[in-house]
């Protein structure tokens, strides 16, 4: 197992504190609205106001049998290299449009892009495949409203649907010029790798995603379904150039790994960062962290640099 006390330093335990504080490690024992209340009081707290120069529409996408919320952010300066379809985190049950409204607003401000951010389903009310329906749906909606590319973008569960939508619209006219996932959870195999070593990870267990994946799964045999892990599926080809960071102390840090090498063995264009001593769920960091702050400029440029169609990623 790792020793934490070595691999994280005083500024990342000062935030995985200040997050506990919140939202404690055995949130997964709580109600669904339990924890829906402690996660948005908790992002409400991390917010870090609207940069200037960005505006942001809320609105929706009309579809047969309802709405899906999605809040646009423009930047007074834009560049329309792009536009940026960003999926937020928060287990499959938890987050929205506000609980990742900044870090949008950021990536807007820092690009020059618009940025769609997708509110889909939830479980337990809707189970697989609501959310992976609804941001089906939001890629359908992109490709006919923006003439300029797309780049697909999401944390942790969020980045789980950016790269199934990535997989399922790979031959379609309007397919992904990009896709940069963070700390994104694909499907790797429980048990090995940074499953095992960082089983007991701060702000992320195991336990944690053996909950948040039997919610969303909903009683379904998943195990051959890729638009439920995208490591369910047996082809890797013809994927949008893609940029993976993950957090060294985190279960999920391996996917990021396993997943670049998937795509590079394809022939395609992938780049892994792990960035060292950074726990999941990171992003609210940003500010307060040296090592997260330095991450999310690799962010913002890697979905800069993918927007304008360049690749300049070691592998």
């Amino acid at each position: 197992m790792a020793d934490y006390s070595k691999l994280i330093d005083a500024e990342t335990w000062a935030f995985i504190d200040r997050t506990n504080s919140f939202y404690p490690p055995d949130a997964v024992d709580h109600s669904v609205e339990e924890q829906r209340r402690t996660y948005d009081r908790m992002c409400r707290e991390f917010h870090a106001g609207q940069p200037e120069g960005v505006s942001a529409e809320t609105t929706a996408i009309d579809t047969p049998t309802h709405a899906i919320p999605i809040r646009i952010y423009r930047n007074a300066r834009a560049d329309d290299a792009a536009v940026v379809l960003y999926f937020h985190g928060g287990g499959f049950i938890l987050g929205g449009l506000d609980s990742h409204d900044d870090v949008c607003a950021e990536i807007c401000q820092r690009t020059g892009y618009e940025v769609v951010s997708v509110d889909y389903r939830l479980v337990p009310e809707h189970t697989h495949p609501a959310a992976y329906d609804d941001s089906l749906a939001a890629f359908q909606w992109a490709a006919r409203t923006y003439a300029r590319p797309i780049v697909l973008s999401g944390d942790s569960a969020g980045g789980n649907l950016a790269a199934a939508v990535a997989h399922a619209t790979r031959g379609h006219a309007r397919a992904a010029i990009g896709q940069v996932l963070i700390y994104p959870g694909l499907g790797g195999r429980l048990g090995q790798g940074s499953y095992r070593t960082h089983a007991d990870a701060p702000l992320l267990s195991v336990r944690d995603m053996d909950y948040y994946r039997d919610m969303r799964a909903g009683g379904r045999d998943v195990s051959g379904d890729a638009t439920f892990a995208p490591f369910n599926d047996k082809d890797y080809s013809g994927l949008p150039a893609t940029v993976v960071i993950t957090a060294e102390c985190d279960p999920l840090s391996d996917d990021g790994r396993d997943y670049r090498d998937r795509i590079k063995s394809a022939g395609g264009r992938a780049a892994w960062i792990n960035e060292p001593g950074l726990v999941h769920g990171y992003l609210r960091a940003r500010h307060s962290v040296g090592r997260a702050r330095s991450s999310f400029t690799r962010i913002v440029e890697a979905i800069r640099s993918l927007g304008k169609g360049e690749w300049d990623h070691q592998p």
